[in-house]
């Protein structure tokens, strides 16, 4: 039973929380609802029953096909009551049963009677329930009586219609189609609401219809919306007709652009937003179109209203992404908002300050993100502690003050989210700007100390370990490292171990310290470390220079043998133990499925601690896959691996993709097959190449794959060999050859007997980007003034028309295949001239550098002036024969 509702007492905590419902339990209320068959009805305990019900319903209870019926005819029954309150709660318990088609005809005479009441409320509610469950049938006999309501002058009714309409509108659209004329008539009612769902719902029955949208925009754009919420949906239809339109190309100019600037001026603040917001979402919009918008937005951030300063922020955060410099006039308004109650407020003038900031503001934000981060959730910490990442790679000479606020907040008190999130950016700082190494080490360092993430600290040890000997005074590190040993817990103990022993393995000097600190690990209490210490010191004990170079193999190398397989293997000795010792030679390190490679998502966070693999990790899993074929073993180190090329088409029987591995005189390609017929097996599986348009290139060999069961991804290779050194391109056709037998789905058996089968591949080519490597500098302008002008080289070229500035960058930046440095392959909107920076490293090994200068003219013809510099001249040369040919 629900308890019944009593008065609070004075002495009760005011914010417990209390519900009505409490306790309440379904066959108490059916028995309840019996009082709906009471000769005299009592309308206020009526109500608190279907009030009971309906809180049921909502909760997901399931009422049986007899119980939904029994309730449905008692409460057919309240229709006799004439009280309003009672009325209205009937209407809501018919329409949340949702009553089959035989019982719809026991109360449709009943509704229909409401709905020519003399009664609005019974009308419009009586609309709002026959339209939810009705069916065509009845739709059309009550077509005349809906039509009437949509022209109702009591807005009530009419609101009711048009709202049914737009819903029936999925359900029996030829219906509703027909009501256009009287909706047309809503749209110019005096209501406020009746013309917003007049127009939402005209614009839904014409919304297959671009030409109708044009005019319906057209006609109502002149004057003769009055609603505020008409107005903005008006606005959002606008809006929609101009991305659909473009520009004027003769005149430049947008259609219905001074509309939206009209509306800049209404006397709804609703209006204006959504006209401003509107503006700032047009593509390509140019800043005389966006500062009338800012200037808007920017009078909303000192509004005294929250939703509206809230509003502003996040626009012009969106906005700050792509033009940065319009936003800055803001900047002032923004500051002030630093210190808003509302966090969110706050949270969002943070992060676009720091979009939109200089590199002289730097520090005086810094100073007011200190007072300010205290005081919000970790959510929005991490938001800031991405702004600020975001902003040390912009301006990389401000990595002091922005790594000390960093380590600054990683010491204050936070959960693990937000403090892994600071340790990425500064291990991420740590990567891209090599001056900042060393300090952000020491923060790292200073940070484990008192870390109480076991996670995280393995992740930091991991990192130094890598890291750490490669410094200009690696024996600063080793006193944090040790004291993990003896404060913290095995896990972290352990990786502590490991961290150490590659110091040992790395530094010389350094080495009878830490023999000395590993055999006190000796007698640690748990057996992890202290088999690590046992297998580092006997590892370690080795002078001569090819063990020297197996201890760094084995401490710093790349695993060569599947974890799957290994699993397998040590599962089959434990369960069969012979007295030979687990031979790891003997395991097989045939790869079963091939390297997944993780696209990233538009908008992604750069690789941290704990983030998936990056490309470079991806790199070594293609290494080591390939090593482990003893026909590529002889190779050398892979120098590129491409992202994979889709040679068969969605949804076909056979699925086949190629990965390019670019060696210095080899080339292997890796056929990624999969079979996606479960009624066939595939034998003897391999790509016939046609090399006759590569002529650099002749086939060296190739690699069957022997079986290629249903949905089991396998690989066969094809090896080229090229000039060494050489950026040899060409096109190579494809055709898949194989052996087909047929395989019974329910049993499995594989028919002995099979037929010789082929498959058409797509055409792939090795292009001249295939041989550079993306490789980022953290400071372009020292590293292109340390590189000097012997291998310079400097022309200049036509690229000739095109859409937009930001398109030839583009297309140049993937025809050269190199790494976009410090943002500039973004191109500000309507900008007539661009510079680009980008770096690489060349096959062989050779560093590249390259200053792109582009400029448009009126006829949108493109020029070009490239400028290369390398360690090589004829790598430069390399890279302009690269833009001549292409």
């Amino acid at each position: 039973m629900a308890q019944p509702l009593v008065k609070k007492d004075d002495d009760r905590d005011e914010e417990a929380e209390y519900s009505p419902f409490l306790g309440i339990e379904k066959g108490a209320v059916l028995q309840e609802a019996r009082v709906f068959n009471d000769p005299q009805l009592d309308a206020r305990k009526c109500s608190q029953v279907i009030t009971k019900l309906l809180y049921l319903i909502t909760q997901g209870e399931v009422f049986t096909k007899v119980e939904a019926t029994e309730v449905f005819f008692a409460v057919t029954k309240l229709f006799q009551s004439k009280d309003v309150g009672l009325r209205r709660m009937v209407y809501i318990m018919i329409k949340e049963l949702s009553p089959s088609a035989d019982e719809v005809i026991i109360v449709t005479s009943s509704l229909m009677k409401d709905m020519n009441s003399r009664t609005d409320m019974y009308r419009a509610n009586a609309i709002r329930v026959l339209c939810r469950i009705t069916d065509g049938t009845l739709l059309s006999q009550i077509e005349r009586y809906l039509k009437q309501a949509i022209v109702d002058k009591n807005p009530v009714v009419a609101s009711a219609a048009l709202v049914s309409g737009i819903h029936l509108l999925q359900t029996n659209p030829e219906i509703v189609k027909r009501w256009t004329n009287e909706v047309q008539e809503a749209i110019q009612s005096r209501s406020a609401l009746v013309q917003f769902h007049a127009l939402a719902l005209l614009h839904q029955i014409r919304q297959n219809d671009r030409l109708a949208i044009g005019k319906l925009v057209t006609s109502l754009t002149k004057g003769s919306v009055r609603s505020p919420f008409a107005q903005c949906l008006l606005v959002r239809y606008t809006s929609q007709v101009i991305r659909e339109s473009g520009v004027n190309t003769q005149t430049g100019e947008r259609p219905f652009y001074d509309y939206l600037e009209s509306c800049l001026r209404h006397k709804a603040e609703m209006v204006i937003f959504e006209a401003a917001r509107a503006i700032t979402e047009l593509s390509n919009v140019t800043t005389r179109e966006l500062t009338p918008a800012i200037t808007v937005l920017q009078l909303f951030l000192s509004s005294s209203k929250p939703v509206l300063r809230f509003a502003a922020v996040r626009t012009l955060n969106k906005v700050a992404m792509t033009h940065p410099m319009a936003v800055t006039n803001c900047n002032i308004d923004m500051e002030s908002l630093i210190s808003d109650q509302n966090r969110s407020i706050a949270t969002l003038a943070i992060t676009t300050l720091l979009k939109t900031g200089n590199e002289s503001s730097v520090d005086r934000l810094l100073k007011q993100i200190t007072n300010f981060m205290s005081d919000i959730a970790d959510e929005f910490k991490i938001v800031v502690v991405d702004a600020i990442r975001s902003l040390c790679l912009k301006f990389p000479l401000k990595y002091r003050s922005l790594m000390n606020f960093l380590s600054s907040i990683l010491r204050e008190e936070g959960g693990f989210e937000y403090k892994k999130a600071i340790v990425d950016s500064i291990v991420i700082l740590i990567r891209d700007i090599p001056d900042a190494k060393e300090s952000g080490l020491l923060h790292l360092c200073e940070f484990i100390e008192d870390c109480e993430f076991s996670y995280l600290s393995t992740q930091i040890l991991h990192f130094l370990g890598i890291e750490g000997p490669r410094t200009s005074d690696p024996s600063r590190y080793i006193r944090y490292i040790y004291n993990r040993v003896i404060l913290e817990n095995a896990t972290v103990r352990a990786s502590a171990v490991s961290t150490l022993a590659k110091f040992g393995a790395l530094v010389d000097s350094l080495k009878p310290r830490i023999f000395l600190l590993l055999r006190r690990c000796l007698y640690d209490n748990d057996d992890e470390v202290r088999d690590r210490a046992t297998l580092y010191l006997k590892t370690l004990a080795g002078d001569s220079v090819a063990e020297t170079d197996n201890i760094e193999e084995f401490l710093f190398g790349s695993f060569n043998v599947p974890l799957s397989n290994l699993e397998s293997s040590l599962k089959e000795y434990i369960q069969d133990p012979s007295e030979e010792p687990f031979d790891i030679s003997k395991v097989s390190k045939e790869v079963k499925s091939q390297p997944q490679v993780e696209k990233k998502a538009p908008g992604k966070k750069p690789a941290g601690l704990g983030a998936p693999p990056s490309a470079s990790s991806v790199a070594d899993t293609y290494e080591s896959f390939l090593s482990s074929i003893p026909e590529f073993a002889n190779f050398g180190r892979i120098f590129k691996s491409s992202a994979p090329v889709e040679l068969t088409e969605a949804e076909t029987e056979y699925s086949v993709n190629v990965v390019k591995h670019i060696f210095d005189s080899h080339v292997v390609f890796q056929y990624n097959c999969t079979n996606t017929i479960p009624e066939q097996l595939l034998e003897n599986v391999i790509v016939i190449v046609d090399a006759s348009e590569a002529e650099d290139f002749s086939e060296a060999g190739s690699k069957v794959l022997k079986s290629l069961p249903y949905d089991a991804p396998a690989q066969a290779f094809m090896v080229f060999e090229k000039p060494e050194g050489v950026p040899a391109v060409g096109k190579f056709s494809n055709l898949l050859k194989f052996t087909v037998k047929e395989v019974d789905p329910s049993t499995g058996e594989t028919e002995d007997d099979g037929v010789e089968d082929e498959y058409q591949l797509e055409d792939f080519e090795v292009v001249a980007s295939d041989y550079v490597l993306k490789v980022g500098v953290s400071n372009f302008k020292n590293a292109w003034e340390s590189m000097g002008p012997d291998g310079e080289r400097i022309d200049e070229y036509g690229l000739g028309p095109r859409e937009s500035l930001s398109e030839a960058v583009t297309a140049v930046i993937n025809l050269l295949g190199l790494q976009p440095c410090e943002g500039t392959e973004v191109v500000p909107s309507n900008s007539r001239s661009h510079t680009c920076l980008l770096s690489g490293v060349y096959i062989g090994n050779v560093k590249v550098l390259v200053r792109l200068s582009f400029g448009i003219d009126g006829a949108k013809e493109v020029a070009m002036k490239l400028a290369v510099r390398s360690e090589d001249i004829s790598v430069s040369d390399a890279i302009h024969d690269i833009v001549a040919s292409g």
